[in-house]
């Protein structure tokens, strides 16, 4: 049985589209390792798969990256593997060095624009080390996969290489039983904002949209998952005495997330366009949201917009600011008929945006190496 090992630096709790990964490889008959990392908040994990979760010194920055890279090297080196699949530019460099030095297959999946993300184009200095790294690399790879074809495009134009495009759309999957409002702790008289995500960073709304609650008295936000705005969002909840119509929810199984999105009214999201990598960026959240059955609200950005628009499930704001989410909000609220008619369109959506092509698409490009 040939073995795959596929390399993030998460800790494996919820990126749904590297374990879609894990069992496409397994479906074609490959032995399957996950590999990450391990955080003092990490959930269990019960996979039909393998994993490791590494346990690092350092857990952010320059020495955290180095310390992931040399530990995934070595692993490598003295693992049996055919095939090592690695997820965005940070695993790329130990995949990169292991896979040639043994003669292996490599699949490079980039999640984001990488080098385009704001916590580098702030700091020229660091992105020009990340940058270095991908123009070494990036050339020399033959197996490329991406989010969207905006993202395809952009690497094209940077590297002239053809990349695969396969979408962040989630398999139809059975989501279980629906607990009450009351059973999760949830107001049955409240509008019900929801944003949900592992990566709620800076520039991504979060700001925006707790500081919107303060002209939605009627209104309760969720805000589901981690990132490094989290920090910010609960200090602005307490100064703005926000705590009850904001509730922050940390990390959770993602059948657990979709009870209390499910729930909700309307979904949230609000990346801005500061960036390219924002700018062409294509969330799972948007797919989650469709799948619980709820109209979105969403930043005037072009893969996120084209489906909203296509589908006519949501709202797209041309600016996110609190007093413009608010507003768009207050006028949902006051006409039930539209909402109703976003929220059939959302469903029809769901129904459309099926997960299984783009499995299709994933497994097409390991059959490929054959």
């Amino acid at each position: 049985m040939p073995r795959a090992i596929v390399a993030v630096t998460n800790d494996l709790s919820t990126d749904n589209r590297v374990h879609r990964t894990c069992m496409v490889l397994c479906d074609l008959g490959y032995e399957v390792l996950l590999v990450g990392r391990q955080l003092p908040g990490s959930l269990p994990l019960d996979r039909p798969y393998a994993t490791k979760r590494m346990r690092l010194i350092f857990r952010k920055g320059p020495l955290f990256y180095a310390e992931y890279n040399k530990r995934l090297f070595l692993l490598l080196l003295l693992a049996r593997f055919d095939l090592v699949v690695a997820n965005d530019l940070d695993t790329l460099s130990a995949s990169f060095l292991a896979a040639t030095w043994r003669g292996k297959q490599l699949v490079y999946d980039s999640h984001e624009f990488f080098t385009e993300v704001p916590e580098l184009v702030e700091r020229p200095l660091v992105r020009r080390i990340w940058l270095t790294i991908e123009r070494w690399i990036f050339p020399r790879l033959e197996h490329i996969i991406t989010v969207n074809d905006s993202i395809a495009r952009a690497y094209r134009e940077r590297y002239d290489k053809q990349l695969a495009v396969v979408r962040n759309i989630p398999m139809p999957r059975e989501l279980g039983p629906l607990p009450n409002r009351a059973e999760l702790g949830l107001p049955q008289d409240r509008f019900i904002l929801v944003l949900q995500g592992s990566g709620i960073n800076v520039q991504r709304g979060g700001e925006e949209a707790v500081l919107a609650m303060k002209h939605l008295p009627d209104a309760l936000l969720l805000i589901i998952g981690g990132g490094d705005a989290w920090p910010v969002l609960e200090r602005m909840v307490k100064e703005h005495d926000l705590e009850d119509r904001v509730r922050l929810i940390g990390r959770m199984p993602y059948e657990r997330m979709m009870q209390y999105t499910r729930h909700a009214d309307l979904g949230l999201s609000l990346d801005k366009d500061t960036n390219l990598n924002y700018r062409y960026s294509l969330p799972n959240k948007l797919f989650d949201y469709f799948r619980a059955e709820i109209p979105v609200l969403v930043s005037d950005l072009p893969e996120v917009a084209g489906i909203v628009r296509n589908y006519e499930a949501g709202v797209v704001i041309g600016q996110v600011e609190p007093s413009v989410i608010a507003a768009a909000v207050r006028t949902l609220q006051a006409d039930p008929e539209r909402h109703e008619t976003l929220r059939r369109n959302a469903i029809f959506a769901a129904a459309s945006l099926d997960g299984s092509r783009e499995q299709d698409a994933l497994k097409a490009v390991f059959q490929r190496l054959a």
